[in-house]
């Protein structure tokens, strides 16, 4: 099972993407995941993501691409993926399409978790992150017990450069003009499902399941 979930930064997707990827058992890839691994790793590949990913930018389809489909033809994805960040961009669709074609595998079922515009810059511009593990805060919706401090492992929270001023915007623009091309293409294989997102995370979750279940 290959299920890709598409939402705008702030709708709660990295959140319902893992509890959703162990509820199905399946490999759970995040593409901003692995990018702030390549940035800590000060790799050639991180520092040229950082400088798209600092202005609210999306990186370049060659250097996404390819940092994606390697995690996917790794052992551990041969069972399944929900995929979380990736594909952004029909190029990037239709790569993908490409590759796991060539493996006997497809992308069964597509899921846009929406949430009003409004919403999203609330949720972004309260959002922090832990510094160990990159556990997600909200000052409005999810504060932490201790201000500034993470409730699971004690780190300090930080805002992202990509969370503050006039890149959380641009994040939001670049999303609906971009990446909603996506829903088009996904449409068309009649592989598109939505859900909604401006409700509580459990109930995120349960429709997620249901609607994949259904569409499956």
């Amino acid at each position: 099972m290959n299920i890709i979930l598409i939402g705008a930064q702030g709708s709660g997707k990295g959140t319902q993407a893992q509890r959703l990827a162990q509820s199905l058992g399946i490999r759970h890839v995040a593409s901003g995941d692995l990018f702030r691994k390549e940035i800590e790793e000060l790799s050639e590949l991180g520092l040229k993501a950082k400088e798209y990913i600092d202005r609210g930018s999306l990186v370049p389809d060659d250097i996404t691409v390819d940092m994606i489909l390697k995690k996917l033809r790794e052992p551990a994805s041969a069972p399944g993926v929900l995929l979380d960040g990736f594909p952004r961009t029909v190029a990037q669709a239709q790569a993908l399409d490409t590759d796991l074609e060539a493996s006997g595998r497809r992308i069964d079922c597509v899921v846009y978790l929406k949430v009003p515009h409004d919403v999203l810059l609330k949720r972004l511009s309260g959002r922090y992150i832990c510094r160990a593990q990159q556990h997600v805060y909200n000052v409005v919706t999810k504060p932490p017990k201790v201000p500034g401090v993470c409730d699971i492992d004690g780190s300090e929270l930080f805002q992202r450069s990509d969370d503050q001023g006039e890149a959380v915007q641009k994040r939001l623009d670049t999303f609906f003009k971009e990446t909603t091309h996506l829903f088009d293409y996904y449409q068309d294989q009649r592989k598109l499902v939505e859900v909604n997102g401006n409700q509580s995370i459990e109930q995120v979750q349960l429709d997620l399941v249901e609607t994949i279940k259904r569409a499956i």
